[in-house]
């Protein structure tokens, strides 16, 4: 499972890993393409990611885990339902000996599309007013 060079993009992150943690790894990016369907794929930090207006969510594999980052906050349920999860630096890892929580990964990445338009909404107000 080692990460050989900075992958070009996530199909070609993607390719490095064993069949069944490619599986994973897709059913996780559609999850979050589903999600946000007007994000923009990109490599970043040598991980998978999406961006909108800033980024969304990273993903990557691990020798025994998916991570989710960044870390999640401004909604109680969904921080109380990742906490089983949190890793080290408030980042997610999902185990790959356990079943993947495909619903709570939409659910994130749902809260972090709309903090993210409420970021870029508070941005272009602050311009606005500043003009």
């Amino acid at each position: 499972m080692a990460k050989s060079k900075t992958p070009k993009d996530i199909d070609e992150y993607i390719s490095q890993f064993s069949p069944d943690v490619q599986e994973i790894l897709s059913k996780i990016r559609k999850t979050i393409r589903n999600a946000a369907p007007d994000a923009e794929e990109i490599i970043s930090y040598q991980m998978p990611a999406f961006r909108r207006h800033g980024m969304l969510v990273y993903f990557a594999a691990w020798k025994e885990h998916i991570g989710l980052y960044p870390p999640i906050f401004g909604d109680a349920a969904i921080e109380k339902a990742v906490s089983g999860y949190a890793g080290p630096k408030g980042n997610l890892q999902f185990p790959l000996y356990k079943p993947i929580p495909w619903n709570l990964i939409k659910r994130i990445v749902k809260l972090r599309v709309n903090q993210d338009n409420e970021k870029a909404a508070a941005k272009r107000a602050k311009r606005k007013k500043n003009t």
